[in-house]
């Protein structure tokens, strides 16, 4: 028996509103997503985590990338960090990888040098039959020059479990979206009115909000739907066949913010338990093609 088996998980409180009984339009919208709630530990490369080490075949190259960096020139090809490693006998929403594959291997390299800009991040998937690595090795390449401490993961366990999830309130539309905008917009006027009554009698108001309690959560997940925070809305159609990709990992720097608090679970609240540090302190959303998983993955920074 593995090791997670006996973890104690993580519970996300019930919502604080049954979103569908106030918009039941939301039903056709609900998707489910797997919250991985990453905590320190010492995880084995058999095992689901962020940080630890990898199950990987004695005989196989590791990953590398070949982009010169401007911070540390002269080293040649630079290993890549190790990310996360997710098996889909614990993770649940985790979509079957190409020709049957069970387990996704998350690398990036530790410098933002890549893309168009030249300061972008790049990141590298890798699928794979964990029972097919008969001989995994134990001698796995350490960090090499490293850009920014950020992108070096603390090792952690996983503790994953299955929540609901609703669109992004940008994403909405006709009737239903505005129907959500102008129920968010009397949540927000009613709290702040809450919020000058309270100053005078030291009360602390709170009021749900679609945005930040009803919709998408925040942290590590695999599968559900995105945010779009920083950008606002996007299209990600895949690059082989250009049929609209789905969220297929979210790689965030918190697990939660002060303006989702109703999302920390109930056992417990670290707030950057991985270390982990994406772009200004957001979110990387990797997106699969749901025709054909081998097809590239789509990147955004959130």
């Amino acid at each position: 028996m593995r090791a997670s088996d006996h973890r104690p998980g993580r519970t996300t409180p019930p919502r604080p509103l049954d979103v569908e009984s106030l918009f039941p339009d939301l039903a056709a919208h609900r998707r489910t997503a797997t919250r991985l709630h990453p905590r320190p530990g010492t995880p084995g490369p058999h095992d689901s985590h962020v940080g630890g080490p990898m199950l990987w075949p004695a005989d196989e190259p590791w990953p590398v990338c070949t982009t010169p960096h401007r911070r540390a020139p002269g080293p040649g090809p630079l290993p890549l960090v190790a990310l996360a490693q997710l098996h889909a006998r614990d993770v649940p929403d985790l979509p079957a990888g190409p020709d049957g594959c069970d387990l996704l291997q998350v690398f990036w390299c530790p410098f933002d040098a890549h893309g168009p800009t030249g300061y972008g991040m790049y990141t590298h998937l890798r699928w794979r039959r964990a029972a097919e690595v008969r001989e995994p090795t134990a001698d796995l390449p350490a960090p090499g020059a490293v850009g920014f401490d950020g992108y070096l993961p603390e090792p952690c366990v996983l503790h994953p479990e299955r929540i609901t999830e609703y669109p992004y309130i940008e994403l909405l539309t006709g009737e239903l979206g505005a129907a959500v905008e102008e129920w968010e917009d009397a949540q927000e006027e009613a709290a702040y009115e809450a919020e000058e009554e309270a100053e005078e009698d030291g009360g602390e108001p709170w009021l749900p909000t679609y945005q930040c309690d009803l919709s998408v959560a925040p942290g590590w997940k695999v599968g559900g739907h995105a945010a779009w925070n920083l950008t606002g809305p996007g299209t990600m159609d895949c690059e082989a066949c250009g049929c609209p990709t789905e969220l297929l990992l979210t790689v965030a720097t918190t697990e939660w913010q002060a303006d989702r608090t109703s999302w920390i679970p109930l056992e417990d609240g670290p707030m950057s338990p991985t270390g982990v540090v994406v772009g200004n302190h957001g979110k990387l959303n990797v997106f699969a093609c749901p025709r054909d998983p081998s097809h590239p993955h789509g990147f955004s920074v959130q």
